[in-house]
């Protein structure tokens, strides 16, 4: 029996953090001030897990899938739930989540680097798992070079894959008693479940650089001066955790010695003023009539009067001079409108 103060077993606590991931993901509200801590909680859980997995050396380079006891295979799955979790931290600027990125994707190579130790990464997640060593931040599971046609049947291929994977997890599972049966089917599942993780993980690698690249396009946020951040500092009255109206009590000054606001204010006019639009209507009242703001407008010089042509001299009929060079002057604008036809120099607007 073991005794009360001796640590709680690594299979206790991988229970304990189990359950409290399901509570966590049945409720999964960002938004909650207290998910951030409950989240902390869980993966502090893990990270007990992982400590005592790594001082019991449960997973050895120099062993063999074989050499694995079928109770210690979903252990492996532990990096995995973690890097899950580690994404769904709350953030509040890119710097931030850039860090989370970082911290997930460590999680998902050190899964992919340990059941690939146990040759457990075969068939096309193996050439998955090449090419993103090859090329860590540039890697997909759907080649972003190519026809569309090509990436449209990759993308169904790993969506059956995907399905695939899911459907044999899910009758394995569903086979009554199957926990109670022998050990090659409970093994069955768990390695089902590995190959479900592996899938997982590759795809999970996949969506961070994604949003790594959206990340690197969102526009930094512009550093504070370091003097502001001191004044702030300083100033018992710029800070935030203090409740609103607070800063100064009532009926104090409105300005600090530096001119600095103490409290919100609003520039009036006398207090008759204040008192004659207690009954004012909503909207300003016109302060004069139409016909006094034309007469203004005419006085100012703003009103056109009349066309833009100017008038036309009227010809003295007895001036016979000057009947004659009108005469000539109608007949030549009448011979010049038969020569030539109207719009003829227009070369802009020739349709």
């Amino acid at each position: 029996m073991a005794s009360p103060d001796a640590p709680p077993s690594l299979r206790t606590v991988f229970e304990e953090a189990e359950s409290r991931r399901r509570l966590l993901e049945s409720s999964p509200d960002a938004t909650n001030p207290t998910y951030a801590a409950d989240l902390n909680a869980v993966l502090a859980l893990y990270a007990r897990v992982l400590d005592q997995i790594s001082s019991v050396s449960l997973f050895s380079p120099n062993e063999g899938l074989e050499d694995i006891a079928t109770s210690s295979l979903p252990y492996m799955l532990v990096h995995l739930t973690v890097a899950e979790l580690i994404q769904r931290t709350p953030f509040t600027v890119p710097a931030h989540r850039k860090l989370v990125l970082r911290a997930a994707r460590d999680a998902y190579e050190r899964f992919l680097s340990l059941v690939d130790g146990y040759a457990l990464v075969q068939g096309p997640y193996a050439k998955l798992l090449e090419r993103y060593r090859d090329d860590e931040e540039g890697f997909a599971v759907v080649p972003r070079a190519g026809d569309m046609a090509s990436r449209r049947d990759a993308r169904i291929a790993s969506s059956k894959a995907d399905r695939a994977l899911r459907d044999k997890l899910a009758l394995l599972r569903g086979v009554r008693g199957y926990a109670e049966r022998d050990d090659e089917a409970v093994r069955e599942v768990y390695l089902a479940d590995v190959a479900c993780g592996i899938h997982q993980a590759l795809q999970g690698l996949d969506g961070l650089n994604r949003e790594t690249e959206m990340l690197a396009m969102a526009p930094e946020p512009e550093p504070e001066p370091s003097h502001a951040r001191r004044e702030v500092e300083d100033d018992p009255t710029l800070r935030l955790d203090r409740p609103f109206g607070s800063n100064v009590s009532a009926g104090g000054p409105l300005l600090s010695r530096q001119g600095r606001p103490l409290q919100p204010f609003t520039l009036v006019g006398s207090r008759a003023d204040l008192a004659r639009g207690v009954f004012r209507p909503g909207h300003n009242l016109p302060t004069m009539s139409i016909d006094e703001y034309l007469a203004e407008e005419r006085r100012r010089g703003n009103i056109l009067e009349g066309g833009t042509d100017p008038p036309k001299m009227e010809v003295d009929e007895d001036d016979m001079e000057a009947v004659d060079r009108e005469t000539y002057k109608a007949r030549e604008w009448d011979d010049f409108k038969d020569d030539n036809r109207r719009g003829a120099g227009n070369t802009l607007n020739m349709g």
